[in-house]
């Protein structure tokens, strides 16, 4: 769906704390004119040929977050420059203040404290140049760690908590907004996504967000990860309010992926390039964009594709910044045409979660309870035979794969942490997590980098699960499978159905703040093949509740377990009959399909005579002999 809409089209909520007038003059700002962050602090540190006793001894050399202890005057120093140079939003000196990094110092019990006074600092600082006319903002600076989550080097809470702690000194400290920037796995910015929102929750107030991935010289993040795929990921956090790209190249190299956040993401973009991409000169490395080269880049950035918050990374100066600041006040970014069209991803790629034509085929071999040979080689715990069946549905033509490891007498938790910890990196395309024990569930959506799709929650026994899994929605950012079953078992009518897919609807999005695009409703079909009078109506009730829930809301999706309706046939009837249900489906609006991809047939391919017989198989066409 393309959208076209002004440049300031999303901004997150309002913030609500002690500091609620900067953080809402923030937000206010935003909408009015074009923002300016600060430039390198690394770099304009380095420039002042500090000591190992300004780190405070020799162990602590080039720890610059120890400054703020041990040398405050010289962090002051990056931040007056700065804001004499005209920038609206200075960065804490705390990219590296988590306790993860800090323990290769030995000061991880300081990491509450450094972010604490790394904001207090920065406040100060930008008390001092407030001005009616121009107010100066704090943005909190969380950097990546030095770990990477996708590949077993930390795990998600550990991560989270250190995400935490870093949260809790730089909003006490007094900054306006948090910025988690130069990251280079998803992983790692779901778990700093996950302590802010607990932060949020604990202390019950709200600052604006924006995260900023890095993209390397060879097109994607560190990980692999193309731009759409981190834009995918990071679409249902609401608590997120500017999105962008940040440091590893200069803005020659950043604009083709920049163009695409400025087509793809709903938020408003932000860009801090480095000044080029370092070169060699007499053994050390440097810098050479000028501000002038920088200004006509960001210049083009604005006025062509939309940008509106601005700053300079790595090697970039106050002379740099002072270019931006003048830049800021004599353009107006563009308005930008955004395809809205939702989606969900892999640590690697993104899928769009409705294809033309439809629909979106979901593998379904990767289940213990379904296939024989996966069953086999999970009880064999053939791990890497196990990637090998989800690549074999990959080229098969999968576009999303359904991972269930639920056997009696073996640990779930254990074998989901085993299967989707390989997935993650080895698999190509998305994953629906399958499982119907909420630990289970948790444990595989902290090993998904991706916006990954669980499957499933019904009403079966009540509201109290389905909560529990919409909270876990909510939290790790992923979409959910709806069935349409309630107290009284699986819905068999068409109003039935959409009945319940409204009462599921109604509690996702009020009660959890969900979006009809993170909704997939099931509305499921009973088998054809028992001959069973009761469901001889059944395929075409199941379709017309496709077709209701599509009418009342088109911003959700629908999806089926379509080979359900042949169960029980022997396997040629079984593909015609799936395959012929599948195309009356996706008339109806069928967004995705739980299917072997390569036994479904168009239908130019099955013969007129077993066409027919499906057909009026699915549509109840009875035909009566008079004796």
């Amino acid at each position: 769906m393309m959208v076209h809409v002004p440049v300031f089209f999303y901004l997150g909520a309002s913030a609500c704390n002690d500091n609620k007038i900067m953080q809402s003059l923030f937000l206010e700002e935003l909408t009015r004119r074009i923002l300016v962050f600060d430039g390198a602090t690394g770099t304009n540190l380095q420039e002042q040929n500090l000591t190992s006793d300004d780190f405070g001894g020799a162990e602590l050399e080039g720890c610059n977050e120890y400054l703020v202890l041990s040398k405050p005057t010289a962090v002051e120093k990056v931040h007056r420059d700065f804001l004499e140079a005209g920038a609206d939003i200075i960065e804490t000196n705390s990219f590296g203040s988590t306790s993860i990094v800090l323990a290769e110092y030995d000061i991880a019990d300081l990491a509450y404290k450094l972010n604490f006074e790394a904001a207090a600092i920065a406040r100060r600082m930008a008390d001092a140049y407030q001005k009616e006319h121009k107010p100066r903002f704090v943005a909190g600076s969380m950097g990546p760690t030095t770990k990477l989550p996708s590949l077993g080097h930390i795990d998600f809470d550990t991560m989270r908590d250190a995400y935490y702690e870093q949260t809790a000194g730089l909003i006490e400290g007094g900054v306006d907004l948090l910025c988690i920037e130069t990251c280079q796995d998803m992983l790692q910015v779901k778990a700093a996504l996950a302590a802010i929102q607990r932060y949020f929750d604990d202390k019950q107030q709200r600052i604006p967000v924006i995260v900023s991935v890095t993209i390397e010289t060879m097109g994607t993040m560190l990980m692999g990860t193309e731009i759409t795929a981190a834009i995918a990921t990071i679409d249902p956090y609401d608590i997120v309010s500017v999105f962008g790209m940040n440091c590893a190249t200069g803005p020659k190299e950043m604009e083709e992926n920049l163009r695409s956040i400025c087509r793809n993401s709903p938020r408003p973009v932000f860009v801090m390039p480095n000044a080029g991409i370092p070169e060699n000169i007499g053994g050390h490395s440097c810098y050479t964009l000028t501000p002038e080269q920088l200004e006509e880049y960001m210049r083009r950035f604005i006025t062509e594709l939309g940008v509106s918050i601005i700053g300079g990374c790595c090697g970039t100066t106050a002379e740099h910044i002072s270019r931006l600041s003048r830049l800021a006040g004599e353009v107006r970014p563009a308005e930008r045409d955004i395809d809205r069209s939702p989606m969900v991803s892999s640590l690697y790629t993104a899928i769009p979660m409705h294809l033309d034509p439809p629909p979106l085929l979901i593998g379904e071999r990767c289940n213990a309870n379904g296939s024989k040979q996966f069953r086999e080689l999970l009880l064999g715990e053939r791990y890497d035979d196990m990637v090998g069946m989800a690549r074999e549905q990959i080229r098969e033509g999968a576009h999303l794969l359904d991972v269930c490891v639920a056997y009696v007498g073996r640990d779930e938790r254990r074998d989901m942490r085993e299967v989707i910890s390989r997935f993650n990196t080895q698999a190509s395309i998305p994953l629906m997590i399958d499982s119907t024990e909420i630990e289970v569930i948790e444990d595989a959506l902290k090993l998904c980098a991706g916006k990954a799709i669980i499957n499933s929650i019904n009403l079966e026994d009540g509201e109290e699960r389905l909560t529990q899994v919409l909270a876990l929605c909510k939290t790790y950012g992923a979409a959910v499978v709806a069935l349409t079953i309630d107290e009284d078992g699986m819905a068999k009518t068409a109003q039935k159905k959409f009945d319940i897919a409204a009462r599921i609807r109604s509690i996702a999005t009020e009660q959890f703040g969900l979006r009809d695009e993170d909704l997939i409703f099931d509305t499921l079909t009973f088998t054809l093949g028992s001959g069973d009078e009761e469901y001889r109506r059944s395929a075409m009730d199941t379709v017309e509740a496709i077709r209701m829930i599509k009418t009342a809301w088109p911003r959700c999706f629908t999806s089926l377990g379509v080979s359900n309706v042949s169960f029980g046939l022997n396997p040629h009837a079984r593909h015609v009959l799936n395959s012929v249900f599948l195309h009356y489906a996706c008339e109806a609006g069928l967004d995705m399909a739980i299917v072997h991809a390569s036994k479904i047939m168009p239908l130019y391919k099955i013969d007129e005579k077993g066409r027919e017989i499906a057909m009026d198989l699915i549509k109840d066409k009875r035909q009566w002999k008079t004796v």
